[in-house]
């Protein structure tokens, strides 16, 4: 096996684990369990790298602890995977920080935030672009549409509803359901975030499963839309950019 096809396969892997934790039908989580007793280390720790802030879905949707142990894992992904400084990494850039940003909120330690800092704002995000290069750009940050972020894209995903509406209708008339279900993973964070829509991320969510199935990675992004949808709407005012 490649090793592309090695880290494939541990992320889906670690996507169905985390998956389980927030639907209750699997064990709690924990990355340096499941980093020991992968059959190959490098791979899990890819796994941890490029799920990135949703690894932490556990804790931050369904109130699950976060071990100290798990927290020093995704600074050894880090470690393992450092991020570049191409600008073309931008948007990875960007994943790394909303983990930086999370790690903090749930441990207290900012140390990751050193080596995952924001990118430079440059525009990328602005209503220049045509909304069907945004609204990739847009699937390709869902893991940013959790709770406890905010900042550019944020404003980005307020300032797009309908860029994203398209982007969803663009998506699933293409079978394109993967980047259809990250894309309604912002339009539901936009409804809790107290956004007007519109189109209702709900029946777009159930016509994407139903029509499109999901592999582990695809089916995590529906759940997490699941709890947005869930939880009432966001009445306290926006935290401030960090």
């Amino acid at each position: 096996m490649s090793y592309r096809s090695a880290f494939a396969a541990a992320t889906d892997a670690l996507a169905g684990s985390i998956l389980g934790a927030l639907t209750g039908t699997g064990d709690a989580v924990q990355l340096a369990r499941y980093v020991d007793d992968a059959p190959d280390t490098l791979a899990a720790l890819a796994a941890v790298r490029v799920l990135g802030a949703d690894a932490l879905s556990p804790q931050l949707l369904a109130g699950h602890p976060f071990p100290a142990q798990d927290a020093a894992i995704v600074a050894k992904a880090f470690e393992s995977f450092p991020a570049s400084d191409a600008i073309e990494e931008r948007t990875a850039a960007r994943r790394d920080w909303a983990t930086a940003q999370l790690l903090a909120r749930l441990t207290g330690d900012d140390t990751l935030r050193a080596v995952a800092p924001p990118p430079a704002d440059d525009g990328e995000l602005a209503g220049t672009a045509h909304w069907q290069t945004w609204s990739v750009r847009m699937a390709q940050l869902s893991p940013l549409a959790t709770l406890g972020l905010d900042g550019p894209v944020h404003d980005a995903a307020r300032g797009g509803a309908l860029a994203l509406s398209r982007g969803v209708s663009r998506s699933i008339l293409r079978r394109d359901f993967p980047t259809a279900v990250r894309l309604i993973r912002w339009l539901a964070w936009l409804r809790h975030d107290g956004t007007e829509l519109p189109l209702d991320p709900a029946l777009a969510a159930e016509h994407a499963w139903l029509v499109g199935g999901a592999g582990p990675r695809t089916a995590l992004d529906l759940e997490i839309v699941r709890h947005f949808l869930e939880r009432r709407p966001c009445t306290v005012p926006k935290a401030a950019h960090t």
